[in-house]
């Protein structure tokens, strides 16, 4: 399976980079706001940078020189990487693949069986992290770790890509969105309010876990019926107003919530490991 996100196929690109600028992996457009040229081919030297943080920016072609680079984190869509002479793009990947054979399984799939038995895997993994969260003290869910979303925010975001790229497009729902869903921090406020999202909500996290296990009991429901003919049917509806006007089919957008879904998993266990050791 390939997400329609997924950036994978770009490609290669000079130091002027594709010919509009890509704005993270999982973003279509720069958003209110968003999209600032101050800053290309800038150069700074001997500047001070220490604490700057670039989200959801395009740093392709970007040079670091004799740089200071201690306790830096860097996620996103990597590409002939280079540190020191070395390109760690592969090794990098590698072994992602390594701690999460779930990318592994969910590249390779490529039929309806193959499907199920990524569902299978799905449902597993956050059994088992939902069940770690639950160990913690109840404030933890909603603590947030490096300004990234809390586990109880990630469940939300995950119940609005069900209702997004499953009931919108593959089950031609009009308007299957929960009130509780998450869309993406850049979302236009005013398009998730037309939804019936209410991005003020503070829901228990009880009610989460009840939405969320509904959801999946859809995405369950969907795979069950799937054939390997039935996954390039096209899809007539847009995910949500304002995503891109083009063509998905079935596959597509099963696609894409598989890779929400181990992605999210991912992060969310990289930050429970933060908490059960603070």
């Amino acid at each position: 399976m390939t997400a329609a996100n997924d950036q994978t196929g770009l490609p290669p690109a000079g130091h002027d980079g594709p010919m509009e600028a890509q704005f993270g992996p999982h973003r279509f457009y720069a958003g209110q706001g968003g999209g600032s040229e101050e800053f290309r081919r800038a150069r700074f030297e001997a500047a001070d940078l220490r604490g700057a943080w670039f989200t959801d920016c395009d740093l392709t072609g970007v040079t670091i020189r004799d740089g200071w680079l201690v306790d830096v984190s860097i996620s996103g869509y990597l590409s002939n990487v280079t540190i020191n002479g070395v390109d760690v793009t592969d090794f990098v990947s590698a072994e992602l693949d390594r701690r999460h054979p779930e990318r592994v399984q969910f590249r390779e799939g490529q039929t309806a069986d193959d499907v199920r038995a990524m569902w299978d895997t799905v449902e597993r993994l956050w059994a088992q992290a939902t069940e770690r969260a639950a160990r913690l003290p109840a404030t933890a869910v909603d603590q947030q770790v490096n300004e990234e979303w809390s586990f109880a925010q990630t469940l939300r975001h995950l119940i609005f890509i069900t209702d997004a790229w499953a009931s919108r497009t593959v089950l031609d729902e009009e308007m299957p969105y929960h009130p509780f869903g998450l869309p993406q921090r850049w979302y236009p406020a005013a398009d998730a309010a037309a939804l019936g999202i209410d991005l003020a909500a503070e829901p228990g996290y009880d009610e989460i876990l009840a939405v969320r296990a509904d959801r999946m009991a859809v995405i369950r429901r969907i795979v069950a019926g799937l054939t390997d003919e039935g996954l390039g049917r096209p899809c007539r509806r847009s995910p949500a107003p304002g995503y891109p006007d083009e063509e998905r089919t079935v596959i597509d957008c099963i696609a894409v919530v598989m890779d929400e879904e181990i992605e999210h998993y991912r992060f969310a266990v990289r930050d429970l490991a933060v908490l059960e050791s603070s």
